[in-house]
């Protein structure tokens, strides 16, 4: 019997805080056809978020890297300190200590040295991405794609900012990001994730995989301050494997960087010649089929 092809993922996260990046690691994890790589974690206490990183691959029997990065923004105060799910790790076994290397250095030599092959999927604020490619200029062309969770693109105000929460978190770093030529870039915002959402009650009903254990455990933190989940960062994370959950529209970001209100909001003009493709609509029943069909 043939191999079945894998797709080498470097995930970037901010798991921790929004419950949704466990949501999406967890799927991955599940995911014969996903290899990952290596797990970059992003904003306040980055080696807390590596440790519940760590939580999961312990469940799901799976050794993969795990760097902690950046815990500050480039040029703004830090807008998301702490890792609010932290204290879950009291009740699951997890990595102590990782290895002492500098995220970039970890990032550049992983991509250059599967050239062509991977996949960075970032779903937290951009400062690790954002460091790599101005460290590291060719570690973007080096890439197969990068696959992103950010942004909001669309007319309508979504939440109670104008910016998304990553890009809001660091503005400057999502600029340097959204604008930055790659052999393929795709941006999933507000204006398609904010449709796949599930409220607690049947998120007790469906999440009943013994990886997604840890899941559940960590999102009590959550539900105890909003009643349902959005599929933003798992939803970023299937269409890395199911091309056709969204269509797209080509064009380019340009990212608020001035302080005040709309501070990180995308202004999104299209145009086919563009770097980047956003998601303008999604299938949240095809949606959701793989994303639940993975753990039947």
């Amino acid at each position: 019997m043939a191999r079945r092809k894998t797709e080498k993922v470097i995930f970037d996260t901010d798991i921790g805080s929004d419950i949704d990046d466990a949501v999406a690691l967890a799927w991955l994890l599940a995911n014969p056809a996903c290899e990952l790589v290596g797990i970059t974690t992003v904003s306040g206490q980055p080696e807390e978020r590596a440790q519940l990183a760590s939580a999961l691959c312990r469940v799901a029997g799976k050794d993969v890297p795990i760097i902690p990065g950046a815990a500050n923004p480039l040029h703004v105060e830090a807008r998301q300190p702490v890792a609010q799910q932290a204290p879950s790790l009291e009740r699951w076994p997890h990595q102590e200590r990782f290895e002492d290397v500098e995220v970039t250095d970890f990032m550049a030599d992983t991509i250059e040295r599967n050239s062509g092959e991977i996949t960075l999927l970032a779903v937290g604020p951009m400062t690790n991405v954002a460091n790599l490619f101005e460290r590291y200029p060719e570690s973007a062309g080096h890439l197969k794609q990068v696959v992103l969770m950010c942004g909001r693109f669309g007319d309508e105000q979504i939440g109670n900012r104008a910016g998304e929460w990553n890009v809001y978190c660091d503005p400057h770093a999502a600029q340097i990001v959204l604008n930055t030529p790659t052999r393929r870039m795709r941006a999933h915002g507000l204006d398609v994730t904010t449709k796949v959402r599930m409220h607690q009650e049947e998120v007790h009903e469906y999440f009943r995989a013994p990886l997604l254990a840890p899941v559940m455990d960590m999102a009590e933190e959550w539900f105890s301050r909003r009643p349902l989940i959005t599929f933003h960062d798992p939803l970023a994370a299937v269409a890395v494997f199911n091309e056709t959950l969204c269509t797209y529209e080509r064009g380019y970001a340009d990212v608020r960087l001035e302080h005040g209100d709309d501070q990180g909001m995308t202004a999104w003009t299209p145009s086919i010649n563009g770097p980047l493709e956003i998601g303008v609509s999604v299938n949240a029943d095809a949606f959701f089929d793989s994303y639940f069909g993975m753990f039947s």
